[in-house]
């Protein structure tokens, strides 16, 4: 923390490098603002979290307030959460109320963030998380985590406008990329993910005053044995309007996929829901392009809106069943046009 002190408070491009080795290190906020015009954060090591939840608040790692930080890792570096300890008391997959455990690392304000060639292993909660960022590139990353670990979203990202995801490999218990709400001009290419949920835009519509998301590009995407492959997720009975809107994904394989294509306005993981009231997101202007693979479930393409969605595209689809038998399609409210080949055949 000293040495962050001083490099922060230094002017020009500074560098604040930690050597090889292991380190145990608690929770530390990183925070700006920085004299700096460039601060890069250069991790030659391996960070490891305590297993101690009491010792937590939030977060474990937090970059904040800071213009033109880099976080580059060298020789294998990795932010080493310790999650498998923690796991067994994360309740929020069966209860709305649930104790959040910590984010491996969040990055809240900062704007032209580069984060690149670094590792997350075995987070607690979600590995990295983006709130209130401009600008944001994210290059070859590798999370890991077990597929059967809660909550241990790859990427997730919030409040934030212009981010770029390229040239990454997720495997992990929860979803490996997930756009919560008030997001713009989110870019999302070559992206390996499996174990896990998928890519989700979602869940939206939750809480009160939650902002649209717009403008979001996903492409070579491949989805290995996930879940989900890309899925648009929003709550029933929503406290809030909002919009979800000017969407492509584009040029995805799936390979072995439970449900590669699918919009759920009904979203709800918890045993009491009413489905009494349709979500409050309007889902507009989506497109899902070039996808191809096989499906692990018969229904491969499943659009299920609660409103009418507006302006949904699907072109050149090849979606197989991986068992006996052919794959399917089932639309609920969904005006969607057709375009191309298309396997499953559209709803009728």
């Amino acid at each position: 923390m000293a040495a962050w002190k001083v490099a922060c408070a230094a002017a020009g491009a500074v560098t604040l490098q930690v050597p090889a080795g292991v380190y145990y290190m608690g929770p530390a906020q990183f925070h700006g603002p920085c004299k700096a015009s460039s601060l890069t954060f250069l991790l030659q090591a391996s960070k490891h979290a305590p297993t101690d939840l009491s010792r937590f608040g939030n977060d474990w790692i937090e970059f904040g307030w800071v213009k033109g930080l880099i976080v580059a890792g060298q020789n294998g570096a990795a932010f080493d959460g310790q999650g498998a300890a923690s796991w067994p008391f994360n309740k929020c997959p069966i209860r709305k109320d649930c104790k959040v455990l910590p984010t491996s690392v969040l990055f809240v304000n900062n704007e032209n963030t580069v984060v690149k060639d670094i590792s997350s292993v075995n987070s607690k909660f979600f590995h990295f998380a983006l709130l209130q960022n401009k600008n944001t590139q994210m290059i070859n990353l590798r999370i890991n985590a077990p597929g059967n670990s809660p909550n241990t979203d790859g990427v997730h990202i919030e409040r934030c406008s212009g981010v770029t995801i390229v040239d990454t490999k997720i495997s992990t218990g929860d979803d490996c990329i997930s756009i919560g709400q008030g997001n713009d001009n989110i870019d999302i290419q070559r992206v390996t993910c499996g174990p896990g949920h998928g890519m989700s835009v979602g869940s939206l519509g939750r809480y009160v005053g939650e902002g649209d998301v717009t403008r979001v590009h996903v492409k070579d995407m491949t989805f290995d044995g996930t879940m989900n492959g890309v899925r648009i997720k929003t709550w029933e009975n929503s406290p809030t309007k909002s919009l979800a809107a000017h969407m492509v994904f584009e040029s995805l394989v799936m390979k072995d996929v439970q449900n590669p294509v699918i919009i759920d306005q009904k979203y709800c993981p918890y045993y009491n829901c009413e489905h009494k009231y349709v979500s409050g997101v309007t889902i507009k202007n989506v497109t899902f392009k070039n996808i191809k693979g096989t499906s692990s479930l018969p229904v491969a393409v499943l659009l299920r809106c609660g409103m009418p969605c507006l302006g949904v595209v699907l072109q050149d689809l090849d979606l197989k069943f991986k068992g006996a038998g052919t794959t399917s399609s089932k639309c609920e409210n969904a005006k969607a046009k057709y375009v191309g080949y298309m396997y499953p055949k559209p709803c009728v």
